[in-house]
């Protein structure tokens, strides 16, 4: 992926005090283990690998210096409060669709961080020229597909006990998809420049 165009670091006003929307770097990584490793694991179910783990968080950063993952963080000072994700295979098929994905501390649900990173996930894929993006989650994390449905995101399949929790129960993953060319169009046609 190229060098993003949008303004980084920014500032965002919260009720508990403002957060700072800034690109995730090698730097980053002890930050955004903790953060993973403080998070209930229900919330990391979705996730096809467990970024609790410090390989995985190193895999990760790899991604990001190859630039096959674009990654948003929300701090507050040097604590990782939230983290989205832009994730694509540049050796595939898919070329085209990025997988968005977002996590946040429980303490700020409700708040409108969640959107405010998926939002800004979506303006980077739609940036570097994604044109289908997909987002996956439990079926029972109702605000967070409430917040993808919000920007523009459809139900496209159900995939029953697709994952298991560290106690072996089944849970099932809905995933969600947006068109960006569809959405933009629609946003054209009502006088709108950009979808997100």
């Amino acid at each position: 992926m190229n060098a993003p165009k949008r303004s980084y670091p920014r500032a965002v006003p919260h009720t508990d005090g403002e957060i700072t929307l800034r690109l995730m770097t090698e730097a980053d990584a002890a930050g955004v283990l903790a953060f993973a490793q403080a998070l209930p694991a229900h919330d990391l179910l979705f996730l096809p690998r467990d970024i609790t783990q410090p390989k995985v968080m190193d895999a990760w950063v790899r991604a990001i210096v190859r630039g096959t993952i674009l990654s948003v963080l929300a701090v507050r000072g040097e604590v990782v409060l939230g983290c989205a994700g832009v994730i694509r295979d540049p050796h595939s098929w898919s070329v085209h669709i990025g997988e968005v994905r977002v996590l946040l501390s429980p303490a700020l649900r409700g708040g409108g961080v969640g959107q405010q990173l998926a939002q800004e996930a979506c303006a980077l894929a739609l940036e570097h020229g994604l044109e289908k993006l997909v987002a996956q989650m439990t079926v029972d994390q109702r605000g967070a597909i409430a917040v993808f449905q919000a920007l523009g995101f459809r139900p496209e399949a159900l995939l029953t006990q697709h994952v298991k929790d560290r106690q072996g129960v089944a849970h099932d993953i809905v995933v969600l998809s947006h068109h960006a060319a569809q959405v933009e169009a629609q946003m054209q046609a009502y006088g709108m420049n950009e979808a997100f």
